[in-house]
This record gives structure tokens, C-alpha cells and sequence, in this order.
């Protein structure tokens, strides 16, 4: 195989993740968020999924103390 194809195949690949993970963004993202406002310009800027993650791991983090801080009280 050419070092021309190599990369067009490797530049395709990125691309194609790319692709994949902005329409995952759209699929997680609130209804409110997914539709174009009046004016027709595009939703706001795309989800983190790191950003995501990390809020996630907070809220089970909290979750997690309340829930032993309730089972001391018994």
C-alpha cells in the first residue's frame, strides 16, 4: 500500500470518528438545545463528553456520600 493511500485512510478515519461523535453529542443533548432558534443559526457550542463525565462523577460522588451520611443516622 502507498504512503498517499496510508493516509488518505487514516485522514478518512478521523474524519468518519468525528462525524460519529458530533451526531452522538446531538443524540444526548436536550430537545431544547437540538432545535435551530429562530434566526437559523446552529445550536450552541457542542457537548464535552469529558465535561460530561467529570459532572457525572461528581453527582455519583455526592450521591454516594448523602447516601452514607443517611445510613449513620439509623
Amino acid at each position: 500500500m502507498s504512503e498517499k493511500k496510508k493516509i488518505t485512510a487514516a485522514a478518512a478515519a478521523v474524519m468518519r470518528y468525528l462525524e460519529e461523535e458530533a451526531a452522538a453529542a446531538i443524540q444526548a443533548a436536550p430537545p431544547e438545545m437540538i432545535a435551530a432558534p429562530t434566526g437559523g443559526t446552529a445550536p450552541g457550542a457542542p457537548v464535552s463528553f469529558w465535561g460530561v463525565s467529570g459532572r457525572q462523577a461528581q453527582m455519583q460522588l455526592r450521591t454516594m456520600m448523602q447516601l452514607k451520611a443517611f445510613h449513620r443516622l439509623r
